[in-house]
């Protein structure tokens, strides 16, 4: 008798080491996707600003277009270069002060991703409604700026997979914006 009750105690231990398994393998399975999904999403919005052949365009395809490319509800940036500095939101390109887009630069990290009871101001108008941004660092030979990256709901982000493929897209974005001249 007591090697049975030893043997059930076995099959369930076996049981749910099994479901474990089968839960982390689910879990591993829907990171793989999603990671795909994230990767597939930033290399569109690379080869969208790729085909930009002036700033305003490159300005309209991040702001516009990017935000439904990389499933997030608004995209801004900033850029100084040569002593001149532009902000672009969903309302189109302006001057900006140099020495902000320098601080606003100055990011300690290449991606920072957090969470905020208010959108950072070069969101302009969707600003407020703003609840997770994504800040990535811009800079090149010439110039220095930011990317942001909204959502309207604190969403978490997987931070190591993800901090990768958005280097990645701010050092694209970097490189195009070096091309252009802001006189």
């Amino acid at each position: 008798m007591q090697g049975n009750v030893h043997e059930h105690g076995s099959v369930a231990s076996l049981r749910r080491r099994i479901a474990e398994a089968e839960q982390t393998n689910g879990e591993l399975l829907a990171f793989a996707r999603g990671h795909t999904g994230a990767a597939h999403a930033i290399h569109e919005a690379v080869l969208a600003v790729m085909e930009a052949d002036c700033l305003d365009t490159f300005a309209a395809i991040v702001t516009r277009d990017w935000p439904a490319l990389l499933g997030v509800d608004a995209a801004a940036f900033a850029w100084s270069a040569d002593g001149i500095a532009l902000a672009a939101d969903e309302t189109g390109v302006r001057p900006f002060e140099p020495r902000l887009v320098v601080r606003m630069a100055g990011i300690d990290r290449a991606v920072t991703i957090r969470q905020v009871d208010r959108g950072h101001p070069l969101f302009g108008k969707g600003a407020p409604a703003i609840r997770s941004e994504i800040a990535i660092r811009l800079a090149g030979a010439r110039g220095i700026g930011l990317i942001l990256l909204g959502e309207e709901e604190a969403t978490s982000i997987d931070a190591p997979a993800a901090t990768r493929l958005l280097r990645f897209l701010g050092r694209s974005a970097s490189v195009m914006l070096e091309r252009w001249s802001l006189n």
